[in-house]
């Protein structure tokens, strides 16, 4: 095959001489970075109100913009030339192989061929590498602003939910699959309490408004209240876990790969194995629990296609709220109000309104194709609903028709959480990722991952504690552990 010996020695011409010419551009270049270093020393010692190490850091990302840009430029003329070259042969070749010359036409097919060959070429390197660059950028920007400071093991399966006391001493709560919830020290990582009364699954954990309890929900059709007393440690000095990353954050993990467990860390904390109180009203699993504004009240939602509203004191029933078509993922209530939001796994989240003492009205809210995992409550008169249909809606509860703003992502959402004095949302989600993003939609951040922090399996829940100095947001996972990050709130969104 003459054509074919004749294209390969061709292309290693072509490729040895973009080799030299690479060579003796980048000994151009490196001539010229020293005719021009005065230059650059003199604007490094301008006056600036950046931090030096801020400015340091933007004169490097800088300069390894400009050394990407040098080399695409040196390949795509390269690049150009090695077109010229081809369309220069298959011209030749053309007339060789018919015996005769072709027809215009037919030269300009082939040589458009090549041609569009080479461009997507250029077109695939470019994007790969300007990717790069601002993939680099925004990895040292993001873990500047969003940093891990305390990691949470202890139980001995998945975590699938996390919540933070609303009263002194701050702690943090854990719910597992391993039928426990454990109470944690947010400063030193240490168990406090723990609590054995299920004999399922800790589906759900939330804190009392202005007393030491705690609500669970639990697979064993149950939901307990339970007192707990805590002794809170002394704090030890937070090691600085940011520094110990390098490149991009997105490798890949074995699902394996999840944290060691030196014996059981909550067999030394005081155990609470009976509830104060126990409610059983369901007939299948209770899967979320919230308490209403005041803490008289608290609302379950069950598998059983049905959330209960339950009187604290009496322990009794006071409605049962029926209407989903599938079993119901989560329930919430409002801050402020007696509002409670219920979502379920037919697509669809309700409103129920008991601020009227005589009725309670409903409203369904639909715009998901895909099990809705959970819809949250902000501050005012919005919804947040999150889906395994990979989006997030925002909504106005004054108008239910479709939402005001849906951020789509690459993986089912599980269960949100809202800054409610930022209004920034915290979106856990299947393929282990964490994202921020505002209430119109933009997104701020990611939290850092890599094989030596961050979820390894798929993250459940997320959670907030806006005042906390150290921690001010949380999250778990599949992984066993439950993760406390300390994200620098102004500086996200002076960057947005």
């Amino acid at each position: 095959m003459p054509t074919e010996s004749g294209s390969c020695s061709t292309a290693r011409q072509a490729k040895q001489k973009r080799k030299s010419h690479s060579l003796s551009i980048r000994r151009t270049n490196s001539s010229e970075q020293e005719r021009t270093g005065l230059p650059r020393e003199m604007l490094e010692g301008q006056d600036s109100k950046l931090p030096s190490s801020v400015r340091s850091t933007l004169l490097e990302l800088f300069g390894q913009i400009e050394r990407e840009f040098e080399n695409l430029y040196i390949e795509n003329l390269e690049l150009r030339r090695e077109i010229d070259t081809l369309n220069e042969r298959l011209a030749g070749e053309g007339q060789t192989i018919d015996g005769a010359e072709l027809s215009k036409g037919q030269l300009k097919t082939k040589a458009s061929h090549s041609t569009s060959q080479l461009s997507q070429k250029l077109k695939t390197t470019y994007k790969a590498s300007t990717s790069k660059i601002v993939s680099s950028f925004k990895t040292t920007t993001s873990r500047a602003i969003c940093q891990l400071v305390k990691e949470y093991i202890g139980h001995r399966d998945g975590i699938w939910d996390v919540s933070v006391a609303k009263t002194q001493p701050v702690v943090l709560g854990t719910a597992s699959a391993d039928h426990t919830a454990l109470l944690w020290s947010i400063e030193t990582g240490k168990c406090l309490v723990k609590y054995a009364g299920h004999v399922g699954s800790v589906n759900s954990i939330k804190f009392h408004p202005s007393e030491q309890l705690a609500l669970t929900a639990s697979g064993d059709q149950t939901a307990h209240i339970w007192r707990y007393v805590v002794q809170l440690p002394t704090p030890q000095p937070v090691a600085d876990t940011s520094q110990q990353i390098s490149g991009e954050d997105e490798i890949e993990c074995s699902d394996k790969d999840e944290p060691d467990i030196d014996g059981d860390v909550s067999s030394d904390c005081p155990t609470v194995r009976v509830p104060l109180t126990s409610l059983k009203s369901h007939q299948g699993v209770v899967i979320a629990a919230d308490w209403l504004v005041g803490g008289k009240q608290v609302v379950t939602a069950s598998w059983d296609r049905t959330a209960n509203l339950y009187d604290v004191e009496t322990s009794e029933l006071v409605h049962s709220l029926t209407g989903h078509d599938q079993e119901l993922t989560h329930c919430c209530t409002h801050p402020t109000q007696r509002l409670v939001v219920t979502s379920s796994r037919d697509t669809t989240f309700r409103l129920w309104d008991f601020r009227d003492p005589s009725i309670h009205s409903v409203n369904v809210f639909q715009g998901h194709t895909d099990t809705v995992t959970s819809a949250v409550f902000t501050v005012g008169d919005n919804v947040v609903s999150g889906s395994d249909d990979r989006t997030v809606k925002v909504w106005d509860l004054k108008n239910m028709r479709s939402p005001i703003a849906t951020i789509r992502t690459d993986s089912a959402i599980n269960r949100i959480n809202v800054c409610v004095g930022q209004k920034i949302i915290a979106l856990p989600h299947d393929n282990r990722q964490v994202r921020l993003f505002d209430m119109s939609g933009v997104r701020l951040a990611r939290l850092p991952r890599s094989s030596r922090q961050g979820h390894r399996r798929m993250v459940c829940c997320s959670a907030w504690s806006e005042d906390h100095p150290i921690c001010n947001l949380f999250t778990c996972g599949f992984d066993r552990q439950a993760i406390g990050w300390n994200i620098n709130i102004p500086a996200l969104l002076q960057e947005k």
